[in-house]
């Protein structure tokens, strides 16, 4: 009898372990399957931007160049004014991006912590906003923009772009996650709820503005059906605008100059993205614990 127990306990360890090892490739499988569709379509616009026009529809496909062209860059600088392209997207995506932020922590605050009439019914309708597609609101608001003779301008792209649904949403799901105790102590200090929020609950809320910031640089900067609509001089286009004319009459242009363009595109992103990783991630994990 005694050794029977002993197998059983023996072998027990090692299913488990068996188990475990199954599952942990498994998992491994699925990551780089879905590694190669994410990064599939990348590596390809890199690779082919770094080929000659005649190459990039060759039969087989290689999905390496074996000569390595950097004209189609070249190209991109001498058709394209890339800096003022660069600039407008840079300028339109860092203030929509601070914008989002301020009006998110301060509604996001004002439903998570302030007590008025009509809250909940004033939040739902913020949140239904979020299932209204902009193809709907854009006529409206051209014509309001037209009306304050705003049209043609990168204002028209800012102002419209700064309330945010989502951003509201998430920053009042932070607040709602932090102490309320603190605003109770504040109270008794006498500090005012302005003095509250911008004192106590703002700097807490960092990790949270962090991840609505760099949402909003990725979504905006590589927007293109707004300001398509509202802008018509070339001066104040965006970067997703100036590519388009990469293809040229009838889309006769060069592949591989477009996509340079492309891979060029990402750049900012990336870089963002590097940098705000860390942040985006103190953010995403924050009150997990809770």
């Amino acid at each position: 009898m005694t050794t029977i127990q002993e197998r059983v306990t023996t072998t027990a360890p090692v299913v488990k372990r068996k188990k475990r090892d199954w599952s942990v490739a498994v998992r491994i499988v699925v990551l780089l399957i879905a590694s190669v569709f994410i990064l599939g379509p990348v590596l390809w616009t890199l690779s082919t931007s770094l080929r000659p026009p005649s190459e990039s529809f060759q039969l087989p496909p290689a999905f390496l160049p074996l000569n390595p062209d950097f004209t189609s860059y070249e190209q991109v600088f001498k058709q394209l004014n890339i800096v003022l392209l660069v600039l407008n997207s840079a300028l339109v995506t860092g203030l929509i991006a601070v914008g989002q932020m301020i009006t998110a922590a301060l509604a996001g605050y004002a439903f998570a912590h302030l007590r008025f009439r009509g809250r909940g019914a004033l939040f739902s309708i913020v949140l239904a906003t979020m299932m209204v597609p902009a193809q709907v609101t854009i006529v409206p608001v051209f014509m309001l923009i037209r009306g304050v003779g705003l049209s043609d301008t990168l204002l028209a792209l800012i102002i419209p772009a700064i309330p945010t649904a989502f951003g509201t949403f998430l920053m009042r799901q932070y607040f709602m996650g932090l102490p309320g105790e603190l605003a109770e102590a504040a109270a008794i200090d006498g500090a005012s709820p302005w003095r509250t929020f911008r004192s106590v609950y703002a700097p807490l809320a960092m990790p949270g503005l962090a991840i609505v910031g760099i949402l909003a640089f990725n979504f905006h900067w590589n927007e293109f059906f707004r300001p398509l609509i509202m802008t018509i001089s070339e001066q104040n286009f965006t970067l997703p605008l100036g590519l388009v004319s990469l293809q040229g009459n009838l889309g006769t242009g060069s592949i591989s100059v477009v996509l340079a363009g492309v891979v060029l595109s990402m750049i900012p992103a990336l870089v963002v993205f590097m940098f705000g990783q860390r942040a985006l991630q103190d953010g995403l994990t924050a009150g997990t614990g809770k």
